[in-house]
């Protein structure tokens, strides 16, 4: 688990990298301005941020300069922008960040781009010791800063496997023809019976009591894990922290659980 920081003056941007990242298992701070980010950067060891470059009070470059000149540029950082020139990436690149992603962020390119950051920031803090000499004592010299390299390429981070071989659920009764009986879903505490779905409401309120129920079931049968839902609902990760979002469902580090429930 790593600590990282996102900075963005667009909540639905923090909300959404936070929630990404948390699914992940990483510890997710986020700010909304400059001065939000020096605060923390200042309470946290941090081991990457994400720092958007144009924020209202003081743009992501001037803050980036600030760190690297005060000697606080300690780890990985990765500017963000949908507005920059490729003059202000290679800018940000020769000050010190490690890489430059383009909005809309995929999920692909931040899930690698995270990744090869925080493996840059493991081997930078890793201290290169030369061989010792006979009868010299070894001396491994402290590492104070992050070094960054070149920009990160597109590395390639393999996802978490689906299960082969899942067991049905508990409670799940075979069909006779092409009805089943709807039973209580027991997927780590979905609580709505299916056969007690409100079919009296209007279409789009029953829909989405149905999308509710049935998304709270792959979550507990999945254990959380959002790529495996993904997988099994046929939808990619980013439509889906965004359906869920609006159905109500909250997630919180790989545990879910209904707003409100």
């Amino acid at each position: 688990m790593a600590e990282i920081l996102v900075v963005d003056d667009e909540i639905g941007i923090r909300e959404l990298l936070s929630e990404i990242l948390g699914d992940e298992g990483h510890s997710v701070h986020s700010a909304e301005n400059a001065g939000q980010a020096r605060q923390l950067r200042e309470e946290n060891r941090l081991d990457l941020v994400l720092l958007d470059i144009w924020m209202p009070d003081t743009d992501g470059i001037t803050l980036l300069k600030e760190w690297a000149a005060a000697g606080k540029l300690t780890m990985p950082v990765i500017m963000m922008s949908g507005h920059a020139t490729i003059d202000t990436a290679v800018e940000a690149t020769r000050i010190g960040a490690l890489d430059f992603l383009e909005k809309p962020i995929t999920m692909q390119k931040l899930l690698r781009a995270v990744e090869t950051g925080l493996q840059r920031g493991r081997a930078a803090a890793q201290p290169s010791v030369p061989p010792a000499a006979a009868g010299e004592p070894s001396r491994q010299p402290a590492v104070t800063a992050f070094v960054p390299a070149a920009p990160v390429g597109e590395a390639v981070v393999a996802e978490a496997p689906q299960q082969a071989g899942a067991e049905r659920p508990a409670g799940f009764v075979p069909a006779a023809g092409a009805q089943a009986e709807a039973g209580r879903t027991q997927a780590a505490g979905a609580s709505i019976l299916l056969r007690e779905l409100p079919l009296d409401l209007p279409l789009r309120e029953a829909r989405d009591a149905f999308e509710r129920a049935y998304f709270e079931y792959h979550l507990g049968r999945e254990q959380g894990s959002m790529t495996r839902v993904a997988e099994r609902t046929g939808l990619e990760r980013t439509h889906l922290y965004r359906k869920l979002k609006q159905l109500g469902i909250d997630l919180s580090r790989g545990l879910w659980r209904r707003q409100g429930g």
